[in-house]
């Protein structure tokens, strides 16, 4: 009995190959970046409006010892990559397969404050500073 190359080959198709990519997830996404923050503030220039539309809402809202307006925000992102591949096939008297797996995490904090004071009737940054850090 003699199988067609064609049979055969699909047969295999089937039967061999199952493989994946790399995926990415993050729990949180957000614009509030060491980058952004360089590009986006600006003393005595960029108003509490402008700071909203660019990061949000801040995570605490308090007073400086002189009585100005100081926002914190603190950002914290996990991003996480896994990926898998295997490889198998099956003849009567030929086998073979093959397996390998990866995962890796990595986690990245910035924290920011900014200080604001009333310019002209706006309120306006006067000072920030922010620290980042991962692993």
């Amino acid at each position: 009995m003699r199988i067609p190359f064609t049979t055969l080959t699909v047969c295999l198709s089937l039967l061999t190959a199952c493989a994946s990519q790399p995926t990415t997830q993050t729990t949180e996404k957000n614009n509030l970046t060491a980058g952004q923050v360089s590009l986006t503030l600006k003393k005595n220039s960029t108003t509490q409006q402008q700071v909203i539309e660019a990061f949000g809402s801040p995570n605490l809202v308090t007073q400086s010892a002189d009585g100005e307006e100081v926002w914190t925000y603190q950002k914290h992102a996990t991003v996480a990559n896994s990926s898998s591949s295997s490889f198998s096939a099956t003849i009567i008297l030929l086998g073979g397969g093959s397996s390998s797996s990866g995962f890796e995490q990595s986690s990245r904090t910035i924290t920011l404050i900014i200080k604001f004071k009333e310019i002209n009737g706006v309120k306006t940054v006067v000072d920030f500073s922010s620290r980042s850090s991962s692993f």
